[in-house]
């Protein structure tokens, strides 16, 4: 995550800031690091290490907590794992949600906009963070953005769905599946899940952002009816491609990160084993 941070800066920055004219990747954290310093790529990378720890714990004590009940000794099937994973997305957004929000908001802290109906934050911390949204905006708006994360809790299922797939495909051809495989096919079917479920991601980002000079009668960001209405502003200003906007750097990220964490794991695990054996070894 460290590594490819400053990818998730760009994708961030793209999808809620959407008068940036510069369309690639590199040249929007190329702008970023001349506007704002060298550092701003990894602006609030504390909080979303906390979050995502804090998420992880969430969502798999939840999971294993579930399967156990559930499943009872007896042999887990897919169908039940996608249930499970499901109830436990939904229970780790409802817990989670004002971590993300308060995480969006530090990540684009002191960010130069180019859309001049941003109001700027000024937060010292994650505490004070908290502390300045209840206090001006009430505590509803620490869960802006549930629903469509709600709705983003079926990216898995659809990842899950097109791995096994493709998988399938694959053990025809060949009798077993080296690990390289194993990572392409994976790679390929969250790939296909971001990019289905890409527009939700960028309608998320906005509403936990909230700080737009967006439509002052509806206020409730969250509501259907905003999502709706912040899907179509996206078409009718940028065409269709705008709900696609910073999705290059969120599957550069999205892969890249995959492949690095199941090279570190594939390495840690014979490292692991080395280490085993020879303990075995000086045992007998």
């Amino acid at each position: 995550m460290t590594v490819f941070f400053p990818l998730d800066t760009a994708r961030l920055r793209l999808q809620v800031d959407e008068k940036r004219k510069s369309k690639t990747t590199h040249m929007v954290l190329l702008e970023i690091i001349k506007e704002e310093g060298l550092l701003a790529p990894y602006r609030g990378w504390f909080p979303v290490i906390s979050s995502l720890c804090c998420s992880n714990f969430v969502y798999f004590y939840t999971f294993n907590s579930l399967k156990a009940v559930w499943v009872k000794g007896q042999r887990s099937t897919t169908g039940k794992d996608l249930v499970v994973g499901f109830v436990a997305g939904v229970v780790n957004v409802l817990l989670t949600t004002p971590l993300w929000v308060v995480n969006t908001r530090l990540k684009l802290q002191g960010a130069k906009f180019r859309n001049e109906d941003i109001v700027p934050t000024n937060y010292k911390g994650i505490i004070d963070a908290f502390h300045q949204i209840i206090r001006d905006e009430g505590i509803s708006a620490l869960w802006n953005g549930t629903f469509p994360s709600l709705l983003l809790v079926f990216n898995p299922a659809i990842q899950f769905m097109f791995y096994e797939g493709l998988k399938r495909q694959l053990l025809k051809k060949r009798m077993k599946l080296s690990s390289l495989d194993v990572f392409i096919i994976g790679a390929v079917a969250k790939a296909i899940a971001t990019t289905l479920t890409y527009p939700m991601q960028t309608v998320q980002s906005i509403l936990r952002f909230g700080r737009h000079r967006l439509n002052p009668e509806n206020r409730t960001l969250g509501s259907l009816r905003n999502i709706l209405y912040l899907l179509h502003q996206r078409v009718r200003r940028f065409g269709i491609l705008g709900l696609y906007k910073g999705l290059e750097a969120k599957l550069l990220q999205t892969v890249l990160t995959a492949a690095l964490m199941f090279l570190v794991y594939e390495k840690l695990t014979a490292a692991t084993f080395t280490v085993m054996g020879l303990k075995r070894a000086h045992t007998h």
